[in-house]
């Protein structure tokens, strides 16, 4: 198997984009990016540091993200898991990229920047519900904002509306295997929902 090693190889391969894969990037948030973005209540959010990449995805029941102005964005870090990988790397590379996704559309809205992570009371308190705040907030300055073709979504049906995730491994089930049965297990799938609802915020 040969492997194309060079931007000029690479270039052969695919040619010249059209003027509207180009001419959609934006350096701020133009009102329309700015309106997609606002209703979308989940992004994939990938991150980059020395120990490789990683891809996290964050959801809220509004806005996943608040528009602080046309090049700023916040994002809270709601309960998780406390591996905390996505904020280790942006403490030590602060480049980010996001991916806004509407449940329906077939089009995703990129953000390419940089981010910082801060614990200001006054910023994580007012995303506060429930009595709970996030410990931190992302802060995100905009480099680039686009939106993506449609078609990896239209190939993948993603919207489709049909439940295909009968018979898949459950949590549980991947823990007890990586454990021979020391942690998760039925137990584990059973008491997950109740745990999720009591620790949502």
């Amino acid at each position: 198997m040969q492997f194309i090693d060079t931007l000029d190889d690479l270039a052969a391969q695919y040619g010249v984009p059209q003027p509207s894969s180009t001419t959609k990037v934006a350096g701020r948030l133009i009102p329309e990016y700015r309106d997609w973005i606002e209703r979308s209540r989940f992004c994939i959010l990938s991150t980059v540091g020395p120990e490789g990449t990683d891809a996290s995805p964050r959801g809220d029941e509004g806005p996943v993200v608040r528009v602080l102005d046309d090049r700023t964005l916040a994002l809270p870090d709601w309960r998780g898991n406390d591996r905390i990988d996505s904020l280790r790397n942006i403490v030590r590379d602060g480049r980010v990229s996001l991916m806004f996704m509407i449940p329906g559309s077939v089009n995703v809205i990129r953000v390419n920047g940089r981010a910082r992570v801060t614990a200001d009371a006054g910023l994580c308190g007012s995303f506060g519900r429930e009595g709970r705040a996030p410990r931190t907030v992302t802060v995100i300055a905009l480099d680039e904002v686009y939106f993506q073709c449609a078609r990896a979504l239209l190939r993948s049906r993603l919207w489709a509306g049909v439940d295909e995730s009968a018979g898949l491994p459950t949590p549980g089930q991947i823990l007890a295997a990586m454990t021979a049965g020391a942690v998760g297990g039925a137990a584990y799938d059973a008491e997950w929902p109740g745990r999720a609802a009591k620790t949502m915020w």
